[in-house]
């Protein structure tokens, strides 16, 4: 009697584990896939820059990995750069980035000064753009608006420039 217990609590257990496999295989699966995200240093963002109404002048990009100066002040940039522009749309690659949340600005600063004009009320007459493309009405987005999450090898975005005064 004593040995068909064991041997029915063996049967049991058994089956239990093979049932637990697969979720075991798959929580260890989860983790190792956490560890190698945390772990990669490598991601790339690409930027499609989508909009331009010409090739004149330059694109001006800055990517922000924390709210703080976000979105026009560069010295908070995390890297910052101005392209000629080559191709409609353009394309721009940030290297090495940490997988994590980061917001992108860019203009197209048509007269090639590197800042975004604008005119005597304070509207921007080169045309603009930010991550996520949140709709601007009034003022520049907030970092969490713009936030995109950059994860594995690459991550492509689109930008699309935005012009208040219609040019």
């Amino acid at each position: 009697m004593k040995q068909r217990f064991k041997i029915a609590l063996w049967q049991g257990f058994s089956l239990g584990l093979i049932a637990l496999l697969p979720i075991l295989g798959n929580l260890l699966s989860s983790a190792n896939a956490r560890a190698n995200l945390n772990n990669n240093n490598n991601s790339n963002l690409t930027v499609e820059i989508d909009g331009l109404k010409n090739k004149e002048g330059q694109i001006c990009l800055s990517i922000f990995s924390r709210r703080q100066g976000f979105p026009d002040n560069g010295k908070n940039a995390l890297e910052s750069k101005c392209i000629k522009i080559t191709e409609i749309p353009q394309k721009v690659i940030f290297s090495n980035l940490k997988t994590g949340n980061y917001a992108v600005a860019v203009i197209h600063d048509a007269n090639g000064d590197g800042t975004l004009n604008t005119n005597s009320f304070g509207i921007p007459t080169e045309a603009f753009g930010f991550s996520n493309n949140p709709l601007i009405l009034t003022k520049a987005p907030t970092f969490n608006e713009s936030a995109v999450l950059v994860v594995g090898s690459n991550t492509d975005i689109q930008i699309k420039l935005q012009n208040l005064l219609g040019g």
